[in-house]
């Protein structure tokens, strides 16, 4: 982005937001998820290009994912954030394939990243890189959703109401097979879905038990799953997060998800600090300052 045009972008900011030092021509003045939420484009680059970890990094060269495909709709349009890597659309594709010819019978896709990933203005603190994608557990209908459904929808809990553990008129065999095909792809790192989630897919597993392995428990995720893709052989400066303990997850770790204490409310604190541009890697500022 030529200067005069990001000293544009920062007035708009500045007015928007009453952050009176986004009037500067430095962007690092502005929190990250506010330059990066503003770009509706990706970066030009000569090639894709990932850089830093999932919560602190960017992305140039984005590509999208297109809004509809066989075996796949694409949820929540208006956010912007159908853009990936390009390893990342073939996953999504490549998954909504495999999966239907297993009878799921199509993905409804959430968020993947911004044109240009970076921190969002709500939403996740990953999703930077262009290499996670949200996946509903809900089955995709036989019809195409109109504009509006697509914005007002809204993803089913996967659980039985007040508890941790899935409803099996919700969450079935069709759910385990789309998760279990995601999780043995080579190119998927890790999966998060709610403790309760993996409690039943820890039981339904019998003796082929290795992709539960990727398969992690988080908070939240109880009515889509989240799939992270590896760095891509490529990406030099792309980081990788330690791989997943030995094991299939479904011993004490699992034990302790679905106890008390990881639900307890925590002491306030003081809010977190919105990461800056200088808290990203150096190389994240061209992706906000070239065309």
């Amino acid at each position: 982005m030529p200067c005069h045009v990001l000293r544009a972008v920062l007035l708009m900011l500045a007015l928007t937001s009453g952050a009176a030092h986004a009037t500067t021509a430095d962007p690092g003045a502005v929190p990250a998820k506010e330059l990066f939420g503003a770009f509706a484009a990706p970066a030009r680059a000569p090639r894709p290009r990932v850089i830093g970890g999932y919560s602190k990094g960017c992305l140039a060269g984005a590509v999208a994912l297109p809004t509809d495909g066989p075996g796949w709709q694409a949820m929540r349009l208006s956010r912007n954030r159908t853009w990936g890597h390009p390893s990342l659309i073939a996953f999504v594709e490549r998954l909504a394939r495999e999966a239907r010819a297993e009878g799921w019978p199509g993905l409804l896709v959430g968020d993947l990243a911004q044109p240009r990933g970076g921190p969002m203005r709500t939403g996740h603190a990953s999703h930077q890189i262009g290499l996670d994608v949200d996946l509903w557990l809900t089955p995709m209908p036989e019809r195409r959703l109109t504009a509006e459904e697509r914005e007002t929808l809204g993803a089913v809990s996967m659980l039985r109401e007040g508890t941790r553990e899935v409803d099996p008129a919700r969450f079935g065999p069709l759910q385990v097979a789309v998760i279990r095909r995601a999780a043995r792809d080579p190119e998927v790192a890790r999966i998060f879905v709610h403790p309760g989630i993996k409690q039943a897919l820890c039981a339904s597993a019998g003796t082929d038990r290795a992709w539960l392995q990727k398969v992690r428990p988080w908070w939240g995720h109880d009515a889509h799953f989240h799939v992270r893709l590896a760095c891509p052989a490529d990406q030099p400066l792309c980081r990788d997060q330690d791989s997943p303990p030995d094991g299939d997850g479904c011993g004490a770790e699992l034990v302790w998800w679905l106890s008390e204490e990881p639900w307890l409310p925590k002491p306030p604190g003081p809010p977190p600090k919105p990461l800056l541009l200088a808290d990203l890697p150096e190389e994240c500022r061209a992706v906000v300052t070239e065309p």
